[in-house]
């Protein structure tokens, strides 16, 4: 199965209960939004700081003010400048951003404002969203988000296909990626999924959301017996 990377249990958080929960239920990290609805946008300031102070386990930023991936208005941006630089005063782990920009071939990663946002935090890390998902060449964009050192992970759900089928794209994906870059999968990730992954793959890092809610609702909240039955499927030996 080839060297295998870190083994991360990730947790979307939209609250400090769901962030404790995650934490009690054995999550390793934690990613902090609002607005699950809408894909996950930026958080609160005071939210984050509520969570990093509740819990010490590490944790990443959405940064995203709008539902699209592509980013023109100078306001925007703007904003997007702000919470980077106020979230980089907390203990956080990193961020997690994606931002595209369209080019003559198709859209393409919009290098100038994911690197305009990680220079606001020069040691923090960052993960490369779905917005991945959009890039017509996957391999190439992998090669791309190289030339950001602060970026270690690319979280993707692959092609939306059953996760049996997903997986020797990822295990390609995962091998183009390191040493530098991890692969997360993320977007509905299941039992299921976890399963497949650890049996046939050297991925153990696992991004989940409703699976662990309480009625798998992006509205409900994170159950902390759910993310233990997660982490318990995870391989770490």
């Amino acid at each position: 199965m080839g060297k295998r990377t870190g083994t991360i249990l990730e947790i979307i958080v939209c609250s400090v209960g769901d962030a404790v929960a995650a934490e009690h239920g054995g999550a390793n990290r934690l990613e902090i939004i609002s607005h699950y609805e809408a894909g996950g946008l930026t958080p609160a300031f005071d939210l984050v700081r509520e969570i990093t102070s509740a819990v010490k386990i590490p944790a990443r930023v959405m940064l995203r003010e709008t539902e699209p991936f592509v980013v023109t208005g100078e306001r925007e941006i703007g904003r997007l400048l702000d919470a980077a630089g106020d979230f980089a005063r907390l203990p956080i782990d990193g961020f997690v951003l994606g931002f595209l920009k369209n080019t003559a071939d198709g859209l393409g990663i919009d290098h100038d404002l994911v690197a305009r946002l990680l220079a606001c935090a020069p040691n923090l890390k960052a993960t490369f969203h779905r917005a991945f998902e959009e890039l017509i060449d996957p391999l190439g964009a992998i090669a791309e988000l190289k030339r950001h050192p602060q970026i270690d992970c690319i979280l993707s759900r692959g092609k939306g296909e059953p996760w049996v089928a997903e997986l020797d794209r990822f295990v390609e994906w995962e091998r183009a990626a390191r040493p530098e870059i991890g692969m997360l999968v993320g977007g509905g990730t299941d039992a299921e999924a976890i399963k497949i992954f650890c049996k046939s793959s050297s991925i153990r890092a696992f991004h989940i959301g409703r699976a662990v809610r309480e009625g798998e609702r992006i509205d409900g909240a994170v159950l902390e017996t759910r993310v233990r039955e997660m982490a318990g499927l995870v391989e770490t030996d």
